[in-house]
């Protein structure tokens, strides 16, 4: 009798262990029955050179960026420069660049469902990026052949129109040598996505941002910037003198006195703390693909080491992605759309599929974004130049990154516009550019002009 007892137990463990191997399964297939279906050893939707020969990828106007000819293959727009401007968010023939739409958006390229699997070859969706291509063009010509990346993105929707990444190449005449030379270094790294950087001056937003809330009376006080100041066990230097000083000029002039004894005040577990509000150490989901996260570790360090941290030196390293968001909460009330690649997907015979507006949480107070955004309007008329940005109610921080080594210090740009009509966030990196304000502020400057010219 015990017997068969212990064998009952036994069937009902067996039975147990298969009905949970059965949920597992068919969990897995209903989330990850896409990519599984677009998988590349699925030599029914890829040719032998490894190339999806299955869906259409177009730019927000239709304009065809990606499709497949009569040969199977895959096929880009003309012209040299639209197609390496293009590259990171369509990807390469061979999946090569993992963020690119080619790979990460294969399942919907594919026209996969649960029901019916995945479209035969040379078929499948249409899948429209939210991608503006004459806008990557502009970009891609700024930047002017200078690693670093370019993005713009509708802080109220989270479509991004602009999205470059370089160094870049040619996907219809891909060079021999990307594996060996320095000039292709990260070339198959979507810079804006997976990279993380030493954010220099643009961090002093977050500065601002914690001593506007934690430190009472800030806008009432001044400070003398001498050109350099002790603090702890060493100095912390300006690029000037800029004498006295309230917190408005402060900031305009990129006082790094000011910002590193701020910084000292608030403490490193304060200012860690606004880091981690501002989204700078999390990562976003953009339809799926992960960005990179930031770091900022500032709890019991010395307080000279503090001071370089708040003016975005030490060992800070910021996503582009995270704070081009930051950007977006500040001028939208303190949260911002959650950026977005996919703007719409047209499967044959049925209704188009909808996208959704995905939204951060509160990023910033909105007292504090407000204040913030008026005093990085301030550094436009004070510091940048508004004939630069005609027509524009502009709001910008420039950053000047050190990185050691001998090189030049990378070049960033950032802000947003407060425009109903144009409800734009934007970022612009140049690697080891020197000036952020003229190196990166140019390349903005031309993609801002070229995306609210009529």
């Amino acid at each position: 009798m015990k017997k068969i007892e212990r064998r009952a137990v036994l069937c009902l463990v067996l039975a147990g262990l298969l009905l949970a191997g059965l949920a597992l399964f068919l969990f897995r297939f209903f989330s990850d029955g896409g990519h599984w279906a677009s998988s590349p050893f699925n030599r029914h939707l890829y040719n032998s050179a490894g190339q999806l020969i299955s869906g259409t990828l177009l730019d927000r106007d239709g304009e065809v960026l990606s499709a497949v000819d009569q040969s199977g293959s895959r096929t880009y727009p003309d012209g040299e420069t639209r197609r390496k401007s293009i590259l990171h968010v369509v990807g390469d023939p061979y999946g090569s660049i993992g963020t690119g739409a080619l790979t990460a958006f294969a399942d919907r390229l594919t026209g996969f469902d649960l029901l019916n699997g995945a479209f035969g070859a040379q078929r499948g969706n249409q899948v429209y990026l939210t991608i503006d291509a004459d806008l990557n063009e502009t970009a891609y010509r700024a930047l002017n052949g200078r690693k670093g990346t370019v993005a713009v993105y509708n802080y109220q929707t989270g479509e991004i129109l602009c999205l470059v990444s370089s160094p870049s190449f040619d996907p219809r005449n891909i060079p021999s040598g990307l594996e060996t030379d320095p000039s292709y270094d990260g070339v198959y790294l979507n810079r804006f996505l997976s990279s993380t950087f030493p954010p220099g001056s643009i961090f002093k937003t977050v500065t601002l941002a914690a001593a506007l809330e934690e430190l009472p009376g800030l806008e009432e006080r001044t400070w003398v910037c001498e050109g350099s100041a002790q603090i702890g066990d060493g100095t912390v230097t300006c690029t000037a003198a800029h004498g006295e000083q309230d917190i408005r000029e402060a900031l305009a002039n990129s006082c790094n006195v000011v910002f590193g004894q701020l910084a000292v005040e608030l403490g490193g577990s304060t200012l860690e703390r606004y880091a981690g509000k501002a989204g700078l150490t999390s990562r976003y989901s953009v339809n799926g693909i992960p960005t990179a996260a930031g770091s900022f570790s500032l709890t019991g360090i010395s307080d000279n080491d503090l001071a370089w941290a708040g003016v975005g030196q030490y060992h800070d390293a910021v996503n582009p992605c995270s704070m081009l968001v930051y950007m977006g909460a500040i001028a939208n009330g303190g949260r911002a759309a959650v950026p977005c690649l996919l703007l719409q997907v047209d499967t044959p015979g049925l209704p188009d599929l909808p996208q959704f507006t995905r939204r951060t949480g509160r990023l910033i107070a909105r007292d504090t974004a407000e204040t913030l955004a008026d005093m990085m309007a301030y550094n436009v008329t004070a510091a940048y130049g508004t004939s630069r940005f005609p027509n524009m109610d502009l709001c910008a921080k420039s950053g000047t990154a050190e990185v050691g080594g001998g090189q030049a210090p990378h070049a960033w740009f950032t802000g947003f516009l407060r425009d109903e009509d144009h409800p734009y966030a934007f970022l612009v990196l140049v690697e080891n550019g020197g000036s952020g304000s003229s190196a990166a502020g140019d390349v903005a400057a031309r993609v801002l002009n070229a995306l609210v010219s009529p």
